[in-house]
């Protein structure tokens, strides 16, 4: 079976690499465009799923515009039976109605719940006990094709997004490999999504400020749910002060929604309408991640 692969970030190298393992024809790699970033922004910075297709000699397309006439002439000339797509952009219909056998996507929900560009982070910030991988086949309106396979995984009570995210990538990749082989042998039929959808729109660090008059277990929610990325802040002595962990405190004795409290050299906890989020993992502006006693011992506190 010849195979387009269609991803750009870490979460899409895994499903790329199992298919190359197990002796798929992967006759072209299309990512986003190389991007100049790292300190300064002077440094090209490339896709991991382009490294991987670099250090495997697999042919790498970076349009620029997926409708690009060029770009469309090139794809028909691989003559791809199947194309598959971990994160990546939305395709026009005249990329993801090409091959044969259809564009196949995996997406990190259990769909139809969790639909668009966040899916792990509203999963933890919403507090849900579970999440997982769909595999589906692409149709116009993004994420509503209809469903190949599914997996699930647990969400315990303290789990960031980055830790769903790198526990949900090889299961993704098993069941990119479970549908992709289904569909070669003929033995599967994809089934409509069935329930009520909810959406993940993308969020933005400039706009994940954190409100601490909310119940501790939303706050503790919402920023595990935005770490490592984008990251909930807050502000604290007139900078931005980025939270990755925290722990709950819910008492009836606290102060107002907001009040940072601390003995200033092993705790530090900020008020919620509940109680207290107390903070383990922090970065302030200008200064590197720490953990809190580290950040505290390099702290001037105002007088």
């Amino acid at each position: 079976m010849r195979i387009i692969f269609m991803g750009t970030p870490e979460f899409a190298v895994p499903s790329l690499e199992i298919l190359y393992q197990n002796g798929y024809d992967i006759v072209g790699v299309i990512t986003a465009t190389d991007k100049m970033g790292g300190r300064h922004g002077k440094k090209l910075l490339e896709s991991a799923v382009k490294k991987f297709a670099q250090a495997h000699q697999i042919p790498i397309f970076q349009p620029k515009n997926l409708k690009d006439p060029d770009f469309i002439a090139d794809l028909r000339k691989l003559k791809a039976d199947l194309q598959v797509v971990v994160a990546f952009r939305m395709l026009p219909e005249v990329v993801w109605n090409m091959p044969p056998l259809g564009t196949l996507n995996l997406h990190g929900s259990l769909l139809p719940k969790y639909r668009g560009a966040a899916p792990i982070n509203w999963a933890i910030i919403n507090g849900e006990k579970e999440s997982g991988v769909t595999t589906f086949r692409l149709k116009q309106v993004i994420d509503t094709g209809d469903m190949y396979f599914q997996a699930k995984v647990l969400i315990d009570e303290n789990m960031t997004a980055g830790e769903l995210h790198d526990k949900l990538m090889p299961i993704g990749a098993q069941l990119v490999l479970q549908t992709v082989k289904a569909i070669e042998a003929g033995t599967v039929q994809a089934k409509p999504q069935a329930g009520q959808p909810t959406h993940a729109p993308k969020i933005y660090h400039k706009t994940s400020q954190i409100n601490f008059d909310n119940l501790t277990e939303n706050v503790h929610n919402y920023i595990r749910g935005l770490s490592p990325y984008p990251t909930a802040w807050t502000t604290f002595q007139d900078k931005k002060l980025k939270i990755f962990l925290t722990e709950k405190e819910i008492t009836k004795d606290h102060e107002p929604p907001g009040t940072v409290v601390s003995d200033k050299k092993t705790f530090f906890k900020i008020a919620t309408k509940d109680g207290y989020v107390r903070l383990l993992d922090v970065q302030i502006q200008g200064r590197k991640r720490l953990k809190i006693r580290d950040f505290l011992n390099g702290l001037k506190w105002d007088t």
